[in-house]
């Protein structure tokens, strides 16, 4: 540690690194267990000497592992430590190895790392690099080379070696062309795993079924009122989140209310999966990624025959509703009206920011699967302001039509209402994303 120059500065580091390990209390009980040296080194009339005052002292000390603290990880960001990666396959057969060239890459409050190549025919490393602070989330994946590059991973896990904080970050999901959503790369949200949960404990925790969302896996039906409050929960969260004191916010929990267990992501995926005809006679079943590449070509094709109708001179016929201050009450599907110029404008300027959106996402990285870009689709859009804009115009789409249910939040008047206004606070906010989730994505619309 090269920027600590004194010996106060390293007693100070040792009492920030003992408190944030929850071992403050144990060790100052050795030290001043030794008798001998405090009466070398203190008067009798010395706090450290007096016996009660030092068990009183201990044990106020013995509270503070009632919390997490940070204080060392903190305080020292240019500290180069050692991180333990230990990666949880399944068990079953053939997918608890791969033939492909595996990699990682973390992201922490304090950094990120680049791509770290994971040893060959090995579950466990160790890196160093400087200090990430608290781990947020970590970005696994492969080159999908070889005979047998099709890996399920469950879990994995990273242990600052110094501090001794545990991340565990859940999976679940298929590496892989041609399996689950053709992703060969993953995001996971990390998890601080409490210190009473032993090595031999995490292990057996980490043996879980998979959490796969694929369509070929049959999903527990969830009831509408059940998705709204679940929405309305993250949305609270939120905006809870962003009325905090600025040296309370940080991207790590931002990006958990987001993309964690019970984020806002995982929320509008149930809303959109309601009442979703992801079923085929025929072939692969679909994905709500999709959807959207369907909505993506009608839009275009709006586009067209808009630019058509402009230099033709005449007014701007469109089955879809204007989105300013529009509802579910507009005219239903397959209806032509005649928009006003402003209207028009604003409804234009939707679908092209919605297809370069789509573009964007679909150029950047081909090692994304159908799951991967929704959940970027849907964070870029909230960044920009954008969804609660979008959901009417796509809502009025033939493709809607064709793969909703009437019941659905796509298509139910009320439904659709609650989702357009419940996202609409978000719009007061600067919502700023870590680099592992907007994978580069620049703000254009």
């Amino acid at each position: 540690m090269t920027d600590i120059k004194t010996h106060i500065g390293y007693a100070r580091a040792w009492v920030r690194l003992a408190l944030e390990k929850k071992l403050l209390s144990r060790h100052l009980r050795s030290l001043l267990s030794d008798t001998a040296l405090l009466r070398q080194l203190y008067k009798r009339s010395a706090f450290v000497r007096c016996d009660d005052e030092v068990e009183q002292f201990l044990y106020h000390l013995l509270t503070l592992n009632a919390v997490d603290y940070f204080c060392y990880t903190n305080t020292y960001p240019t500290a180069k430590l050692p991180y333990r990666v230990v990666i949880f396959p399944s068990k079953k057969g053939s997918a608890a190895t791969t033939s492909a060239n595996v990699w990682i890459a973390i992201s922490g409050t304090l950094g990120e790392t680049q791509l770290i190549n994971v040893p060959r025919h090995s579950l466990e490393f160790v890196f160093h690099h400087k200090t990430l602070g608290i781990l947020t989330s970590l970005r696994i994946g492969h080159d999908d080379t070889g005979m047998s590059s099709k890996w399920l991973v469950e879990h994995v896990v990273v242990r600052n070696e110094v501090s001794g904080h545990t991340y565990k970050f859940p999976c679940g999901r298929w590496l892989g062309r041609g399996i689950d959503d053709g992703s060969i790369e993953r995001l996971l949200i990390g998890q601080l795993v409490p210190r009473t949960v032993d090595s031999e404990e995490l292990v057996e925790a980490c043996r879980t079924p998979p959490r796969t969302r694929s369509p070929s896996i049959q999903r527990p039906e969830v009831r509408p009122s059940d998705i709204q409050h679940m929405l309305g929960d993250s949305v609270n969260a939120i905006v809870k989140w962003h009325y905090r004191p600025s040296r309370e916010r940080d991207a790590s929990s931002l990006t958990n209310l987001l993309c964690g267990e019970n984020g806002l992501v995982k929320c509008l995926e149930q809303a959109f999966l309601c009442g979703f005809r992801s079923q085929r006679m025929f072939g692969r079943n679909l994905y709500l990624w999709d959807y959207f590449v369907r909505v993506k070509e009608q839009f275009e094709t709006s586009l067209v025959e808009e630019s058509v109708e402009l230099v033709r001179g005449g007014g701007s016929v469109c089955n879809s509703p204007p989105t300013s201050g529009s509802s579910p009450e507009s005219p239903p599907q397959g209806s032509t009206t005649v928009l006003p110029p402003v209207a028009r404008q604003e409804l234009s300027a939707v679908w092209r920011c919605y297809c370069h959106l789509m573009d964007e996402i679909n150029n950047v990285k081909q090692t994304l699967g159908k799951d991967g870009r929704f959940q970027l689709f849907i964070c870029l859009s909230l960044r920009e302001h954008l969804l609660h804009r979008m959901l009417v115009p796509m809502a009025y789409t033939r493709v809607t039509t064709e793969m909703y249910e009437q019941q659905s939040f796509m298509r139910k008047k009320g439904l659709l209402t609650f989702l357009r206004q419940i996202m609409e606070p978000l719009d007061e906010f600067h919502i700023v994303l870590e680099n592992s989730i907007t994978q580069g994505i620049g703000s254009h619309c």
